[in-house]
């Protein structure tokens, strides 16, 4: 009777393949070796992409399985290399057991098996041979991998915002995966300002965006918002202590400033926040600035069911400064209404076209004030870095003078400190002197304004309707429910260009 024998292949990456270590490779090797010693190949068994080390491997147990069935014709097992069986001693004697014990007999190409001591000491050798090189290329990898950032490269997998795309010099690179790429921004800068209070905030606007990928339920976990947040990777910067990599400055483009990143570890290790709710200032943008006329304290907002449905209303919960409530304590005004005569009231606020002239030559003093200032803003900063400098180079310094575990661990921190400090000094220096926009894009937006305010609160953004409340007005506006809008206290440059008679008077800038 002709001997029976089965097939072992294995591979542990698709590398293998274009190295010519492929299942296939080894399958036909394995089939002109059983074809010289006369042997029928009843079955082949192939793990794909399963490290050497591993004892749990499918096909490995289905041909254990398969094999142990027919014991009584004690099939031979076949393998390319004795490094397809195991990288690892330990894992190869436990695999060479169980091949026995379920009845096999181990045969190779490139081995002679054998159950003398010789025999054994060279396959015990070869065992660790295998087991070496694994380690090896394990170590050459992780160092090849620890250099490339080393140089400023990230070495894993793309996070969420970024996709790889090969860049001249850079080889594969990072760059901006659009639109997500602006969604994280939005959700990372908005964490940070405060426009979201809780994680559980963020989650609900990562899931309400169609660009953002989520899981098959269509959800985004707590747990990956929070790796989201304290990925320093969003920040510009690579950062690895296990491989001694700290705080390296990256090649791709950051989606927020190391500014950002830091205010936003700041409000995570900070005390809880609220449960999330929906923000209520979205659709009352009024709320918090709008005043009763009565009390003169903010007005609150609400929604309220009816048998029509929901409606909007702005209220006053307040009191007077003797401690009593508030007359239109409690009473509703319908949202309507108040935004109504507000927007009213931005019409109002248009400057004439002398206005506006004399305004360009205002801006355009002030624009070149800044540019002074911010270039002596510069110089103290340049002294502050010079300073933390030093300072890092001392604990360096004593570093070396001591061998205390403790204390260098203690000099690490403040080093580490210290070059956070550097970091966020370097980004506002970047940004001294040098605009976001250009003097005459940032003049046509400054004018466009000041002609008409309320062509910026149309906008459907809550923070376009915050701006127009900060730069229009100088304090909060009061509101009754009978007579509307009381005068308002207009802010610079409403009250200044109202203030000046175009004919006769000029602008003096004052420090």
């Amino acid at each position: 009777m002709t001997q029976q024998a089965v097939i072992y292949c294995r591979i542990s990456s698709s590398k293998q393949v274009t190295e010519g270590h492929g299942l296939a490779s080894q399958e036909t090797r394995c089939r002109e070796y059983a074809k010289h010693k006369g042997y029928d190949v009843i079955d082949v068994f192939r793990d794909e992409g399963l490290s050497g080390k591993l004892l749990d491997r499918p096909n490995m147990k289905a041909m254990l399985s398969y094999i142990k069935k027919r014991k009584a014709d004690k099939p031979v097992v076949i393998i390319d290399d004795i490094s397809r069986l195991a990288r690892d001693i330990e894992t190869h004697i436990h695999l060479r057991t169980a091949i026995n014990d379920a009845g096999g007999k181990l045969e190779s190409p490139s081995i002679e098996f054998g159950d003398d001591s010789d025999s054994r000491l060279v396959e015990h050798l070869l065992a660790s041979v295998a087991a070496h090189q694994r380690e090896k290329n394990a170590e050459q990898v992780q160092n090849r991998m620890r250099a490339r950032m080393m140089n400023g490269y990230n070495v894993f997998n793309a996070p969420t915002g970024y996709r790889y795309d090969k860049v001249g010099k850079h080889g594969k690179l990072l760059v901006r995966d659009e639109p997500c790429a602006s969604v994280m921004t939005e959700a990372l800068g908005g964490f940070a300002s405060g426009r979201f209070e809780t994680q559980g905030e963020i989650k609900r606007f990562l899931e309400s965006s169609p660009h953002f990928p989520k899981d098959k339920s269509g959800e985004v976990h707590l747990q990956r918002v929070k790796n989201i947040l304290t990925n320093i990777i969003y920040a510009g910067y690579l950062d690895k202590p296990d491989w001694n990599i700290n705080l390296i400055k990256a090649h791709h483009e950051p989606l927020i400033s190391y500014e950002t990143y830091q205010k936003i570890q700041e409000r995570l290790n900070g005390k809880a926040k609220a449960p999330v709710r929906k923000d209520i200032n979205e659709d009352f943008p009024l709320r918090g600035f709008v005043a009763c006329a009565s009390c003169g304290n903010p007005m609150t907002s609400c929604w309220s069911r009816g048998t029509g449905g929901l409606y909007a209303y702005y209220l006053c919960h307040g009191k007077h400064d003797d401690g009593t409530r508030c007359d239109l304590y409690g009473k509703s005004i319908r949202r309507e209404q108040v935004e109504s005569d507000f927007e009213k009231l931005l019409g109002e606020m248009r400057s004439s076209k002398e206005m506006l002239l004399l305004s360009a030559d205002i801006f355009t003093d002030l624009w070149n004030a800044r540019y002074e200032a911010a270039k002596q803003e510069a110089e103290g900063i340049r002294r502050n870095i010079l300073q933390i400098e030093r300072k890092a180079e001392q604990f360096f310094d004593r570093i070396t003078e001591t061998d205390s575990d403790t204390l260098i661990t203690a000099y690490e921190k403040k080093i580490r400190k210290l070059e956070e400090e550097k970091i966020i000094l370097d980004e506002k220096i970047a940004k001294c002197g040098r605009p976001l926009a250009s003097f005459d894009e940032t003049f046509r937006t400054a004018l466009s304004f000041l002609s008409n305010p309320q062509k910026l609160w149309a906008s459907d953004k809550l923070e376009h309707k915050r701006i127009v409340l900060k730069l229009a007005f100088s304090e909060p506006i009061q509101y009754c429910k009978k007579e509307g809008y009381r005068t308002p206290q207009k802010a610079l440059p409403f009250s200044l260009l109202e203030g000046v008679d175009t004919n006769n008077s000029k602008m003096v800038l004052t420090n």
